[in-house]
């Protein structure tokens, strides 16, 4: 296991601090997170607020209803766009943990999220291999996956990760939950039909009803959709990262929920 500032174990234990802290430290610690603000502050890389205009993350954070004080995941975290915007907007009583497999580690990446650790000290990242995924149990508010669930029936021998099993995955996600939170998919949309694997190896699209039943079998309940990233012009044939449409493809925003119990 690779980690970076702050530790798995760090976030851990500052769960259940926060769940013991005094009413009024609670309360303080409440409310809806300061998204606009974590956006629009200063010293986020250029190219990441480049993509702002595209990926709209006031308007997509505040659907998925992240607050001041959560402890929120970060899945397949890329470059850390999201997990910087979560860290500043949840506040010094929060912080997020990025997970990201092992094999995209590189020299630009290190230097990426050392910086990144400066300008959000309550972040931090673990790097490991996609066959030892696992999660703390009972130990997030809230979890977004954006742009990457289909990633979860990928494989690459280049970068040493997969196969993952979709419904291990998950059960891992939903046990890492504390009741009641709230996990935000945002996916690039695939034509129905077809061999799930085949299509997000040709085109990193992934059905819609697919991501549905999956959250479904693994115990979540979808709790909204949104339409702010939908795009009826997308062709849904094109890969991705084809120059015609990236950046702007037609994507779907869900909220799943894992009950109270």
């Amino acid at each position: 296991m690779r980690a970076f500032g702050l530790t798995a174990l760090a976030l851990l234990l500052a769960a259940p601090a926060l769940a013991a802290a005094a009413p009024d430290a609670r309360v303080a610690a409440s409310g809806p997170a300061d998204v606009a603000a974590a956006v629009s502050g200063p010293g986020r890389p250029d190219d990441q607020v480049k993509l702002d205009a595209v990926r709209k993350p006031v308007e997509i954070l505040k659907f998925g209803g992240l607050r001041r004080g959560d402890i929120a995941l970060d899945l397949f975290a890329g470059g850390g766009y999201y997990t910087e915007i979560m860290a500043k907007a949840v506040g010094p009583r929060g912080g997020v943990l990025a997970w990201e497999p092992a094999g995209f580690l590189n020299d630009k990446a290190r230097a990426g999220w050392a910086d990144l650790r400066k300008r959000a000290p309550n972040a931090g990242l673990i790097m490991v291999s996609s066959s030892a995924f696992t999660l703390p149990r009972d130990a997030f508010d809230f979890v977004m996956i954006h742009l990457n669930y289909h990633d979860v029936y990928w494989q690459s021998a280049k970068y040493g990760y997969g196969p993952l099993d979709p419904n291990a995955f998950l059960r891992t996600v939903y046990d890492s939950m504390k009741p009641g939170a709230a996990i935000e998919v945002v996916d690039h949309v695939a034509a129905p039909g077809g061999e799930v694997r085949d299509v997000v190896e040709k085109l990193h699209r992934i059905d819609p009803a697919v991501v549905k039943a999956d959250f479904k079998r693994a115990g979540f309940v979808l709790d909204g959709e949104s339409s702010l990233l939908r795009n009826p012009a997308d062709d849904h044939t094109k890969l991705v990262f084809d120059p015609s449409i990236r950046g702007n493809t037609d994507r779907i925003v869900y909220r799943f929920r894992k009950p109270r119990k």
